[in-house]
């Protein structure tokens, strides 16, 4: 039997926006198991230089990129969709270990395969640092409430 992550390809701006919320629920969980998931057994990574393959080094990156990155919180905005791709882009804020905070903006492109899972993912992404008064994402770690500006809103 095939795993299946709905909605499935081809994409509708309904579905799309639909897709990239629940990728950004997932990350906002910081559960590398989760996450994971959401991505073929053999699922290509490009994220910054690293490569990656599988989702046995997905789930090792995301682990290591969480011991990192604290206190993560991620918004995703839909770019473009066309078939079974959707191109996204992103900013999360974070600091590191120190009390440094950053917003990391970016851009991703994905692929899925007929199940809805995510086949490759290339992700280009920058890091800005910022002071704690400068962050805008001040809900409670976890899931985006509803009612939160999207990227767009913000200005970002």
């Amino acid at each position: 039997m095939s795993e299946s992550r709905p909605p499935l390809p081809p994409f509708t701006a309904e579905t799309s926006a639909q897709k990239a919320r629940m990728a950004e629920d997932a990350w906002n969980s910081r559960d590398p198991a989760r996450v994971a998931l959401a991505y073929t057994a053999d699922s290509r990574w490009r994220n910054r230089a690293e490569f990656l393959q599988g989702r046995d080094a997905i789930q090792a990156f995301l682990t290591r990129k969480w011991v990192r990155e604290l206190d993560y919180r991620l918004i995703k905005e839909v770019w473009a969709f066309d078939g079974n791709r959707i191109a996204v882009r992103f900013a999360y804020e974070w600091h590191d270990d120190s009390g440094s905070w950053f917003r990391s903006y970016g851009n991703e492109n994905w692929e899925f395969d007929e199940h809805g899972l995510m086949r490759l993912r290339i992700a280009s992404i920058n890091d800005l640092p910022i002071a704690e008064a400068e962050r805008k994402y001040r809900w409670p770690l976890g899931r985006r409430p509803d009612d939160h500006p999207t990227l767009s809103e913000l200005g970002l």
